[in-house]
């Protein structure tokens, strides 16, 4: 250990010893509660099989007690500010806390009950107070602007150099400058908002769950797969019913219905549940939720400096500007919605064909998608599924991985688990050596938010001894039966793929600092090493190693790959409409210049989308009132995000693919190189040490048949 380290950590342990029988309360607290005594597990993993959600709560004020104590040794240190006794002993600080958070917001989002629901009530305003107690505390803030102003001098790695610049523009720009009023108005601006995210969130999770379409008649269910009706009919029972299907607003329920029931009726009454969650003007609804947070966020963009919250948010991100985020996709959105109105048409004409009646709706949409595909590509979704079995999937990214990376995995069967579906796994290096551990949760229930998304359990750092990554993958897709196993549709495969990139992310990372490690990245970066993940995924040279029937084990046809990729090349008019109106609908919501508490939230939506030349079938990929990523999560002013990070991804594969090798090794070198370096440089910086130059957007729009 350096010599400063004791020091510091020396004068840290004789603040606490000041009242020994306050100490010895803590250290009975911390020895009962298993999420702060020490984890004497394998590979450090949390010790879920002992925690009780009941622990959550009194963990986290305990938490909080001992980072507070941390932080006041740093502010009242009589020593001259250095960049290891402020800046660093910052970053090293919360180690409790940070080890708390990142359980607790996994376990809250993956396997709630009631009460998490309400520790997260309580802590997640809690925890926004802490944190500007920290964020917003001058005395802090002049000890790390005398490093700031001495960097120059100070013979700084380029990571350490980093992370005093975040550090100090991280004060800035939570609003350390602001006095008097306006930080205390700062400080209810920022609480308020943390009770409104989680309300939203759990608006929508009752929304999602409360959601039930019973049928009756096995017509209705179309060409549904026997997995799938499985599934539905399991689901019936588990509502109460004797006989009959069952199916919700969960994706892997849904969107199968909308694709395969002839009945235009319970296509719509399924599509219009999905589209009127958070806007059914009951107890769950989030009109008024989400108008509070976006004004807000107008003001306190406006105490802070900025014109919008838009402006506040891209300052820290890749883009930069709200002016360069829209610039970017209207390059793009005419060129989708020609496609996307052209795709309409020919729906339109095959629901004519059939000699069904009335307005083509948004409800028919997905299920003529797959009677064009059938008449023009003799291809049917549900032909593929038994091909991708989602064990074979998992196997085949551990394959991708092996093949770019000499990664294997090793499954630890008697790790703790915070639900009986997990699976972990252990990393391992070409040579054997230990990377990381990835637990696994796969499939969809009540009591798991909805989508998919990656979590870190633990960062990777390396200040006092290399600290590897412990982090999670986490999915929707259908359970398994009695009598078959989770089957998943060639989109749900591509998303095992997407999130598997995040921990790769993740898994690689190799700097110093826990804050700069891993998807500690600006968030127009963060989805780029997950996306590029997906271009492997239907090559053929991939599927063949994966992509097997579970029954038979046969290798998913050559003929059947050809004609999966063709079919799925159309409908993507649609796809890039859905999304970028979200996109935009999230630029909208973020650009707004002043607070306003009269805005008609429906209104809004829908003139704004008009104006955009949205056409009626397309609804955004998320409506305001469902919009859990600007709303609920970390991707206000920035769900354009995937977008921009497509252009990377593409860009990155053809890279790939004009080498004559999509495994070439000194590429997946550099590739795996840039993602080691997890936030210790910018995004921008980052790319152009990859590949030698700025991303081109020429890949992306061949991809997507703009051209």
């Amino acid at each position: 250990m350096k010599k400063t380290h004791v020091l510091l950590f020396v004068s840290i342990f004789l603040f606490l010893s000041c009242n020994d029988d306050k100490n010895k309360k803590s250290e009975e607290t911390m020895t009962e509660n298993p999420l702060l005594s020490e984890w004497n597990t394998s590979f450090g993993v949390p010790p879920f099989d002992k925690i009780k959600s009941e622990d959550y709560l009194p963990a986290f004020r305990e938490a909080v007690k001992i980072h507070k104590e941390e932080i006041d040794v740093i502010r009242n240190n009589k020593e001259e500010p250095t960049f290891i006794n402020t800046v660093e002993a910052l970053e090293l600080s919360g180690e409790k806390l940070n080890r708390f958070t990142n359980v607790f917001f996994a376990v809250s989002s993956a396997n709630t009950d009631d009460v998490l629901k309400e520790a997260r009530k309580t802590i997640a305003p809690e925890l926004t107070a802490h944190n500007d107690e920290i964020d917003l505390n001058t005395e802090l803030f002049n000890r790390v602007k005398v490093v700031f102003k001495q960097k120059e001098t100070l013979n700084l790695s380029p990571e350490e150099m980093r992370l005093l610049t975040e550090t100090y523009k991280n004060y800035v720009r939570a609003g350390v400058n602001l006095e008097g009023q306006n930080k205390e108005r700062l400080k209810e601006i920022n609480k308020r908002i943390s009770e409104l995210s989680t309300t939203f969130g759990d608006n929508l999770l009752e929304e999602t769950n409360a959601f039930e379409l019973h049928v009756t008649d096995k017509k209705d269910l179309g060409n549904l797969s026997a997995s799938l009706i499985a599934g539905a009919a399991e689901e019936a029972k588990k509502r109460g019913h004797d006989t009959g299907w069952s199916f919700t607003l969960q994706r892997p329920s849904i969107n199968p219905f909308l694709q395969s029931s002839p009945n235009r009726d319970f296509r719509e009454k399924l599509f219009q549940g999905y589209a009127l969650r958070g806007d059914n003007n009951n107890e769950n609804d989030n009109k008024a939720v989400l108008l509070e947070i976006a004004n807000l966020r107008v003001e306190r963009a406006k105490l802070i400096g900025f014109d919008t919250h838009a402006d506040y948010v891209l300052a820290d991100a890749m883009a930069e500007n709200p002016k360069a985020v829209y610039e970017f996709m209207d390059k793009l959105w005419a060129a989708a919605l020609k496609m996307a109105k052209n795709e309409q048409k020919a729906l339109s004409d095959m629901m004519k064909k059939e000699g069904v009646t009335g307005e083509f709706r948004g409800s028919d949409w997905r299920y003529y998608v797959e009677k064009v595909r059938e008449e023009r590509y003799q291809f049917n979704e549900d032909e593929t599924r038994p091909y991708f079995e989602f064990t074979a999937v998992r196997e085949g990214v551990f394959m991708l991985a092996n093949k770019l990376f000499g990664l294997t995995f090793k499954e630890l069967k008697d790790l703790p688990k915070w639900h009986k579906d997990q699976q972990v796994f252990e990393v391992l290096e070409a040579d054997g050596k230990h990377l990381g551990v990835i637990y696994m949760d796969f499939f969809a229930r009540e009591s798991k938010r909805g989508g998919a998304w990656m979590n870190a359990l633990r960062q990777q750092s390396n200040v006092d001894g290399f600290e590897t990554p412990i982090v999670t993958n986490n999915f929707n897709f259908p359970p398994p039966t009695k009598d078959t196993p989770s089957l998943l549709s060639f989109t749900e495969a591509q998303t095992l793929f997407h999130e598997f990139g995040h921990a790769l992310h993740g898994l690689f990372s190799h700097v110093k600092y826990r804050s700069l490690s891993g998807t500690s990245v600006p968030r127009d970066f963060v989805e780029f090493p997950s996306q590029v993940m997906e271009n492997w995924m239907s090559e053929p040279e991939v599927l063949a190693l994966y992509a097997k029937h579970y029954q038979t084990g046969e290798v998913i046809p050559d003929a059947m790959i050809q004609k999966m990729n063709k079919a799925n090349s159309f409908n993507e008019g649609f796809r890039t409409v859905e999304y970028m109106a979200a996109a935009y609908l999230d630029m909208n919501w973020h650009t707004l210049k002043e607070p306003n508490s009269k805005i008609d939230v429906r209104k809004f939506e829908k003139d704004f989308l008009k104006k955009m030349g949205l056409i009626d079938e397309i609804l955004p990929r998320y409506r305001s009132n469902y919009f859990a990523h600007i709303f609920s999560g970390g991707y206000s002013s920035g769900y354009y995000s995937y977008l921009w990070s497509e252009v990377l991804d593409a860009d990155t594969f053809n890279e790939f693919k004009k080498t004559g090798n999509i495994f070439d090794p000194v590429l997946a070198k550099k590739y795996r190189h840039m993602l080691s370096s997890g936030g210790s440089k910018s995004g921008m910086d980052l790319y152009k040490e990859f590949l030698g130059r700025v991303p081109e957007i020429d890949p992306l729009l061949k991809k997507k048949g703009f051209e």
